[in-house]
């Protein structure tokens, strides 16, 4: 039986100017202010403070995914520029095969200009490191709004990543409202990115430094990778007055069984870094249940199995046990999986004890799951960061909720 919470999307707006907006991040990564939220109190912080706000036995779950250059600039004879921004690769979506493709690749893309892009392929000459690449496009078919866009490169030997890497731009957030800079390259990303396949950084995490994490480890706070690949539909506002009408966008969830053993052992709470780790950690407890109830793993999670009341009788260390003992059966030391789960106010959060985060924006999905956690507070929080300074949204000041 489905109990969907009956929301409002116009009570989850506010006014967010643009000034509040922070265009470039700081010089220094953990100099961000950070707001905390800790049994419905509010002090303001600066995110090196961190170590000292968690505490010991603490284990921070971090998304471990990699920004690609996604976005990339093609001209056709007549001068005419088509932007092809690349989402996920088809027809598997298997990101980390598709960035070991050699020769050619298949992606769904969106492009701008596309009425101006016909039948022909249409190349583009990058010159990287003394080598000349070509790189040629062609337009396949319409997808949803998308299209499939099949690439094809000489030398042939070289794989889709390196390609990507030089042929394309950081895919800044479009409320930047600048064009991406060299410097992107280094400040949207984590420092602990390890695998390609996103085309938006997971924000909160961008705050880390090395010198910040060897901290925590001395502090006693443990931190576990999990991957979720970020998909532009992260951006996507709720356009429709009720949430039962909006159709959540998916994005790939990968698992090491290592991050459940280090669940399994954690003897302090656990920390979601993002709302992409937080997604990734709730969007288990569902895959858990799915095995648990057919012996097999789903190939996605669905928008609304969350408030599926017959999904809901596991506790967290059973969670972990029924993925553990299905990979342990299968002999698989990593899982993938893609997840369509929205949290919303009447969620009961069942992985996650408490969130680092950025900002959202006005009516985002990600503003929703904020407030699924903080309950209508969220809206103080917000007052009060926009009346002390605060910057906001992916390059912007960061947040930690405590219960």
């Amino acid at each position: 039986m489905f109990k969907i919470p009956s929301i409002n999307i116009s009570d989850f707006a506010y006014t967010l100017p643009e000034e509040k907006i922070a265009k470039y991040p700081l010089q220094k990564r953990d100099r961000a202010k950070l707001l905390v939220c800790k049994n419905d109190s509010i002090y303001d912080k600066y995110f090196y403070n961190l170590p000292e706000l968690i505490k010991p036995g603490t284990l921070l779950v971090i998304n471990n995914t990699k920004v690609i250059h996604a976005r990339m600039n093609f001209y056709k004879k007549t001068g005419a520029k088509i932007e092809i921004f690349c989402l996920e690769p088809m027809p598997d979506r298997n990101f980390e095969l598709a960035m070991k493709q050699t020769g050619h690749c298949t992606w769904k893309c969106l492009v701008g200009n596309a009425k101006k892009w016909k039948d022909e392929k249409l190349e583009l000459k990058i010159n990287s490191n003394a080598i000349e690449y070509l790189l040629k496009a062609e337009k396949m078919e319409s997808l949803n709004g998308c299209f499939l866009i099949r690439f094809a490169w000489i030398p042939e030997y070289l794989c889709f990543s390196s390609i990507i890497e030089s042929a394309g731009m950081v895919p800044l957030p479009p409320y930047i409202h600048r064009p991406a800079e060299n410097s992107d390259n280094l400040t949207y990303q984590t420092v602990y990115a390890e695998n390609n396949g996103s085309v938006a950084a997971p924000t909160a995490g961008l705050h880390f430094t090395p010198e910040l994490l060897l901290e925590l480890s001395k502090n006693n706070i443990q931190k576990t990778h999990i991957t979720l690949h970020v998909g532009a539909g992260t951006f996507k506002p709720v356009s429709s007055e009720s949430i039962e009408q909006h159709i959540m966008h998916s994005e790939q969830v990968v698992i090491k069984k290592q991050l459940l053993n280090d669940m399994l052992n954690a003897t302090g709470e656990i920390i979601a870094v993002g709302t992409t780790s937080v997604r990734s950690l709730e969007s288990l407890y569902y895959l858990a249940a799915k095995i648990h109830e057919t012996g097999e793993m789903p190939v996605e999670i669905n928008q609304w199995d969350p408030y599926n009341e017959t999904l809901n009788a596991l506790d967290r260390k059973k969670t972990l046990m029924v993925i553990k003992d299905y990979m342990d059966k299968m002999q698989l030391q990593q899982i993938s999986f893609i997840t369509n789960i929205i949290i919303i106010p009447g969620y009961r959060f069942k992985m996650t004890d408490g969130m680092v985060t950025n900002f959202h924006q006005p009516r985002s999905t990600l503003l929703l799951l904020i407030a699924a956690y903080l309950g209508d507070s969220w809206k103080e929080i917000y007052k009060h960061a926009l009346g002390s300074n605060y910057r906001f949204l992916s390059y912007g000041d960061a947040c930690l909720f405590l219960k």
